[in-house]
């Protein structure tokens, strides 16, 4: 099992929730994209998609009301 210390993920946000959320989005689109081009993954989709927000390839956005 994956467990990257959200430490080692450099973002702005306190709140981890939000970041557990944003990787599993990117971890969904990344895996459907590879089943509708018809690939095949080396690397688990969740490790790619936190490797994603370590090199600041993806952004979590947060509404401007959010209390963090």
């Amino acid at each position: 099992m994956l467990k990257p210390s959200a430490n080692l993920i450099d973002c702005p946000h306190k709140n981890r929730y939000s970041l557990v959320v944003a990787v599993a989005k990117r971890a969904r689109d990344i895996s459907q994209q590879a089943e509708e081009n018809h690939e095949i993954l080396d690397e688990k989709p969740v490790e790619i998609a936190v490797r994603d927000f370590k090199e600041h390839k993806c952004v979590i956005k947060e509404p401007e009301d959010a209390v963090i």
